[in-house]
């Protein structure tokens, strides 16, 4: 049996009546990151040297600064990950600051072949490693790593409780599915936990309560739009009052919609 520490959460996510039972397990554990990174993790050496080095992602930035939990703990934070950045870019450019000086005072054409000259290749390789560097930088995240982990533990879990837990299979298949982004991440894990058998039978199941999970609930959205005609105003909206939201996250995930 996997770790009861990994499957009390994700027996109690499925239990949860929602369109995405992982979406439960994500938010939960992005919530007590946000706790976590304000907390403890503030006062880890190892764990202001990632944050240091990472950062978090714009939406994770925007939760940690909402919370206004602990903001002189996100401004020690934000500054000592400002100085290593910053100290980044100035290197970067003190090293080619020089040739950066040289190259602009020169007209740069091309030669007989259409190439162009070595300084300018070299100017262009400086930039195309400097917009790679911050693109990295962009996408990187302390609290969307630390999520990130935990699920892929996740989805080893559900698969392994798919195959050897009944009352779990059965769980499974009750549930209306999940967002796209969660599917993808499960069927990426039929890559990494399971046999090729085992592929092919979860894939199938899988695929077959997606799509009358993704058909149900585009034509509940679908009854939510028809409910704005006059003439249903007296027609009962069934479970479409909140299809648009649901639909939504079906689609994309959990999301903070008001």
């Amino acid at each position: 049996m996997k770790e009861k520490i990994y499957t009390i959460p994700v027996t109690d996510a499925f239990n949860t009546d929602c369109e995405c039972p992982m979406c439960v397990l994500e938010k939960k554990l992005e919530d007590e990151n946000v706790e976590y990174v304000l907390g403890p993790f503030l006062m880890e050496p190892e764990g202001r040297m990632e944050t240091n080095e990472n950062g978090f992602c714009k939406r994770h930035f925007e939760f940690l600064y909402n919370t206004q939990a602990n903001r002189l703990g996100l401004g020690l934070i934000v500054d000592t990950h400002m100085v290593e950045q910053n100290a980044k870019l100035k290197k970067n450019y003190e090293d080619k600051k020089n040739q950066l000086k040289k190259d602009a005072d020169v007209s740069f054409i091309k030669n007989l072949s259409g190439k162009l000259s070595s300084k300018q290749t070299e100017t262009r390789k400086f930039v195309d490693e400097l917009i790679a560097n911050l693109n990295k930088l962009e996408n990187s995240c302390t609290i969307c790593t630390r999520i990130n982990k935990t699920m892929d533990r996740y989805i080893d879990v559900i698969l392994y409780l798919y195959f050897k837990e009944n009352d779990f299979k059965e769980l499974f298949h009750s549930r209306k599915g999940f967002c796209l982004k969660h599917l993808k991440a499960l069927l990426e894990g039929t890559g990494k936990y399971l046999g090729p058998k085992e592929t092919a039978i979860f894939v199938d199941n899988l695929l077959s309560m997606q799509v009358e999970n993704m058909e149900r609930i585009q034509q509940e959205v679908n009854w939510f739009t028809k409910k704005f005609d006059y003439r249903n105003n007296d027609a009962p909206w069934g479970n479409s009052k909140d299809a648009l939201p649901r639909s939504i996250q079906k689609l994309v995930g959990f999301c903070n919609l008001k």
